[in-house]
C-alpha cells in the first residue's frame, strides 16, 4: 500500500513538473502574450454568452483576471498548472500570471477549464498581483443558482474582495475548486 502510494505521488509529482512550466503557446515572448490575451477574450465571450450579468460585473469592478488551467487526477492525488492575466481597469495595465496547484482527492483523467477572478476591492487586486495569491481549503463553494440573491449569482466568493467564475466544457461550474493553488507573475512575460 506505501510502495503503491509512494509509485503514484512520484508519477504525479513528475506530471506536475512537466505541466508546471506551462505557459502560453509560442515561440517569442509577444506570441505568448497573444495567446494569453486570444485565451482572455475567448474565456469572457462564453462566460458572457453562459451568464450576460457578468458583463457588468467585470465592468464595474476594480480589475479582473482570466486563467487557463489543465488538472491531471493520478488515484488520490492531483496537479494542475495553467497561465493567465491579470487587468487593472484603473491603469489599463495587464499582468501576466503563472498558477500551480497541488491537492487530494479520487480521481483519474485530467480536466480543463477556464477561471475568471472579478476584483471588487483595490487592496484584493495588488496582493493578487504583487505578492501572488494561495488559496487554501476555504476556496470551495458553491454558486448561488438562478437570477436571484446576490448581485454576483453564479460567482463564488474565494476570498474578501476577489470572486471567481469557473468555466468548464460543460458550461459555468456550479461548484470551484481552487485549494492548493498559488498564483504568482510570469517574470518572463511582463
Amino acid at each position: 500500500m506505501i510502495r503503491t502510494a509512494g509509485a503514484a505521488f512520484a508519477g504525479l509529482f513528475l506530471i506536475g513538473l512537466m505541466t508546471g512550466c506551462m505557459s502560453p503557446s509560442g515561440d517569442t515572448v509577444e506570441e505568448k502574450r497573444q495567446t494569453a490575451q486570444q485565451m482572455r477574450a475567448d474565456t469572457l465571450a462564453e462566460l458572457y454568452e453562459i451568464h450576460p450579468q457578468a458583463r457588468n460585473e467585470i465592468a464595474s469592478s476594480v480589475g479582473y483576471g482570466t486563467f487557463s488551467n489543465i488538472g491531471t487526477y493520478l488515484f488520490l492525488l492531483s496537479t494542475g498548472s495553467g497561465w493567465g492575466i491579470v487587468h487593472d481597469q484603473e491603469t489599463g495595465k495587464d499582468t501576466y500570471m503563472k498558477m500551480y496547484s497541488v491537492g487530494v482527492g479520487i480521481g483519474l483523467g485530467v480536466k480543463d477549464f477556464r477561471g475568471i477572478f472579478i476584483f471588487t476591492e483595490r487592496g484584493a487586486l495588488d496582493r493578487f498581483v504583487e505578492e501572488g495569491w494561495q488559496a487554501g481549503g476555504q476556496a470551495d463553494a458553491a454558486a448561488i443558482s438562478g437570477e436571484k440573491g446576490e448581485a454576483f449569482a453564479g460567482a463564488i466568493d474565494v476570498a474578501s474582495g476577489i470572486k471567481l467564475y469557473q468555466i468548464t466544457k460543460h458550461g459555468l461550474a456550479l461548484m470551484a475548486t481552487i485549494q492548493g493553488t498559488k498564483f504568482w507573475k510570469d517574470d518572463d512575460l511582463n
